[in-house]
């Protein structure tokens, strides 16, 4: 048999498309209520636009064609990030910094990764921009935290990691050649002892400082005796000393895997029942016209992931019989039932996938 839709895509079903959208809508909300308005970028755009706006953001993931109207190639978004980035740069570069904007859509990776099949993702995000400081990230971790409890989300831990400390390391004091700098981190990231040894022994360190948060950042600490990333670990600190007890918290230095283009912050939220990340965010630089760079600070949630923890509620449905006035339903459903009128003397509440039936003007249970 024919399959109905292409392998990694798949139709959202009720009631599963109503939880998804409750989700969305609730961690929208969160947001707002710390000041981040939404934009609502479109699904396509020109495929140099959308790759040149997030300083080392590769557009790898994206799926591109030819406009036959235009004749430019065009991406569809493997991320709203870089729109969002694209957006303050110039439709809203007069506008007073910091920016806060919020964002929901489909996107479409070229590829799914093997632990997650799907291509098309519902992404949910916020970005803060115009601003660098331990304040702008403490607040964006805040709302991510806030939108995930939102959404419904229980058990919640973050990763902290720190995507150019090799770098800051290798152009001051533990130097590594140019082109050798790539593929420490790579091996640094898979925790390759071994093969660290042989690239930069120096670097050994790094791989045990990674763990529960408050024995990580002690372990960085000593091993930074030179007080070149002093300034990241105390941001670092504070950011994790405001998040409450609820939250827990690690730190693994070296992960770069999803981090391509942040800089001194990344960080990875998890949930409850989610077998992967259910987001992630951090600091990068905007790209304005001419080469001037822009701070921000943004995460990005992934709500199909969110939802797979979260289930569906149960149905609470009315089933109004045939010939019940049109004034009983309006009045039942402005106290908040979902109220199913019957068209016919034959239907059912039954079909309707109704729990209870209105009867002597009161709901009953079925």
């Amino acid at each position: 048999m024919t399959p109905l839709l292409p392998e990694g895509f798949r139709d959202r079903l009720p009631p599963h498309a109503d939880a998804a959208a409750a989700v969305e809508a609730r961690a929208l909300e969160a947001a707002r209520l710390y000041g981040y308005e939404r934009a609502d970028p479109p699904l396509v755009e020109y495929a140099d636009a959308l790759g040149s706006r997030l300083k080392d953001g590769a557009l790898t993931d994206a799926v591109r064609y030819v406009d036959p109207v235009s004749q430019r190639t065009l991406a569809i978004r493997p991320d709203v990030t870089a729109q969002i980035a694209r957006i303050a740069a110039t439709r809203m570069g007069h506008h007073p910094r910091p920016v806060r904007l919020s964002y929901a859509g489909p996107v479409l990776k070229l590829r799914s990764p093997e632990l997650a099949p799907a291509r098309e993702w519902r992404q949910i995000g916020c970005e803060l921009i115009g601003l660098d400081s331990i304040a702008a990230a403490q607040e964006v971790v805040a709302v991510a935290v806030s939108a995930l409890t939102a959404a419904g989300a229980s058990g919640l831990s973050i990763d902290f990691t720190l995507p150019d400390l090799v770098d800051t390391l290798a152009a001051g004091p533990l130097p590594v050649a140019a082109e050798r700098i790539a593929l420490l981190q790579e091996r640094l990231d898979a925790k390759d002892a071994g093969a660290v040894a042989a690239i930069a022994p120096d670097y050994l360190p790094l791989i045990e400082a990674a763990g529960p948060f408050d024995g990580a950042i002690a372990r960085l600490r000593a091993f930074d005796t030179g007080q070149v990333l002093a300034s990241r670990l105390d941001g670092l600190a504070a950011i994790a000393a405001g998040l409450g007890e609820d939250v827990t918290l690690t730190l693994d230095p070296t992960e770069r895997h999803g981090f391509e283009y942040q800089s001194w912050l990344g960080f990875s939220l998890f949930i409850a029942g989610a077998a992967r990340e259910v987001g992630r965010g951090g600091t990068y630089a905007v790209m304005h016209e001419g080469g001037a760079e822009e701070a921000a600070t943004g995460f990005s949630l992934y709500a199909d992931a969110i939802l797979a923890t979260a289930g569906t509620a149960d149905r609470r449905r009315l089933f109004l019989p045939f010939g019940t006035p049109a004034e009983a339903g309006t009045a039942m459903r402005a106290a908040g039932w979902v109220a199913v009128a019957a068209l016919t003397a034959g239907d059912t509440p039954e079909a309707q996938l109704c729990t209870h039936l209105y009867v002597d003007g009161e709901a009953r249970a079925l």
